[in-house]
């Protein structure tokens, strides 16, 4: 499995697809072969299995993602007491010939949206200004210091899981799924994305509840929120969960957190372009979507044209109306049902958006192995074939592979919810 890994990171381009399929496929097997016939594995090799394929990416030049060159862009203006949110690259180069040099510019050659404003929040500016800070104006170097960072909080994924796991008397071989599941390692160590510390930051939130330390337990929560946003979307199941809805402390940790969070934003009016890219983001982004894209079809057929600025609000009403009515209905009484009412969220909200990458699935289906349910752990395997389209020239994606994959993910999705799955609703 080391090998594939080693091979998949430093060797095979995105574009290459039927190779990275039978690669990731093997691997993906190779985990489930673990899991299935080592029932006496102890944790600490599942960990150290883990760890060294992770350590054996450290050089690794992320292959499938390039949203790293603006990781590194953004922490270099930081560390220049440059305001990221101000000005889009493009116009920064422009506008600061002076504060130019050759390291900036192949940053920007290599980035993928360099005409619009950061979309990404104040504390992962926090995590760029620590990678430029350490890279000296060397790419490598950068790349080396965000990967160690975020190796550093895959291991505390790894041990939070495991504690978690033994107070809900689940088993430890559950921890082979998430620690040497290939689309977690690709995506997190492999591509520098940054939703394992969203999940490393949920599973602190929860142990938190669990020690009744409340107020810590809302502040994890709320700089979940500063990390990624999404986390946001989890407010009502707060709401429906009587443990957290009668704490002040729970609110009142989470409030501070929230607001050291994103106070920054507040300087220079950066909030105005910051929720500019977000609208842009949602308004104008596909990629890999379902439901979105059979009413995109069904615009296409009434309208003449893609409706995606008047589909993005009706969808994002539909998530909110469908997490308000489950976080109603459900009403978890103790934390494992949260943790699964969490699980079904998220699960409603990457059905309905309209754009899903691959790495927006980690954090719940980290969540989900405290759960009865396989719909993320199967969609861990069946998104790879979202990446067909980057082996198309004009990146256009395949109706058929995504077809396949929304039809792995349907069945899967069936057999979970078709039941009731007491397993999932064990007493805290």
């Amino acid at each position: 499995m080391t090998v594939g890994f080693f091979y998949l990171a430093y060797y095979i381009p995105r574009e290459n697809f039927w190779l990275t399929f039978s690669i990731y496929s093997l691997l993906f097997g190779g985990m489930l072969v673990l899991y299935f016939l080592s029932a006496q594995l102890k944790w600490q090799w599942i960990f150290v299995g883990g760890l060294l394929i992770r350590l054996s990416l450290l050089l690794a030049i992320p292959k499938w993602s390039d949203d790293y060159p603006r990781f590194l862009w953004d922490g270099e203006l930081v560390k220049m007491n440059q305001n990221p949110y101000l000005e889009t690259p493009e116009s920064w180069l422009q506008n600061h010939t002076e504060g130019s040099n050759p390291y900036l510019a192949d940053l920007f050659e290599a980035m993928n949206s360099p005409q619009y404003f950061s979309v990404y929040p104040p504390l992962n500016q926090a995590v760029f200004f620590i990678a430029a800070w350490g890279a000296n104006l060397d790419t490598k170097t950068g790349i080396l210091i965000l990967r160690v960072i975020l190796i550093l909080g895959e291991i505390g994924v790894f041990f939070g899981l495991l504690k978690l796991f033994d107070h809900f008397q689940l088993a430890e071989k559950r921890l082979i799924l998430y620690w040497l599941n290939p689309l977690v390692i690709m995506e997190i160590t492999g591509n520098l994305h940054f939703e394992g510390l969203v999940l490393l930051l949920l599973l602190a939130s929860v142990y938190m509840l669990r020690k009744n330390r409340n107020a810590i337990s809302g502040g994890f929560w709320g700089l979940s929120i500063g990390m990624k946003l999404l986390p946001f979307m989890l407010v009502p199941t707060f709401f429906s969960f009587e443990k957290t809805r009668k704490s002040k402390a729970f609110w009142v940790g989470s409030a501070i957190a929230i607001v050291a969070s994103f106070a920054w934003l507040l300087i220079d009016n950066s909030w105005v372009h910051f929720l500019q890219s977000l609208k842009l983001y949602q308004g104008k982004f596909e990629f890999n979507a379902s439901i979105y894209y059979l009413l995109r079809e069904v615009g296409y057929w009434v309208k003449g044209y893609n409706v995606i600025g008047e589909l993005t609000p009706i969808l994002s009403g539909i998530t909110l109306a469908g997490i308000l009515y489950f976080s109603w209905k459900r009403r978890p009484q103790n934390l494992l049902q949260l943790v699964d009412l969490w699980v079904l969220v998220y699960l409603c909200y990457l059905v309905l958006q309209p754009v899903v990458h691959p790495w927006y699935l980690i954090p719940a289906f980290g969540l989900s192995l405290f759960t009865g349910k396989k719909a993320f752990l199967i969609w861990t395997f069946a998104v790879i074939f979202s990446y067909q389209a980057y082996g198309d020239p004009n990146y256009s994606e395949s109706p058929v592979f995504l077809f396949i994959e929304y039809s792995i993910l349907a069945i899967a999705i069936y057999w979970d919810y078709s039941k009731t799955n007491t397993k999932s609703l064990l007493p805290t």
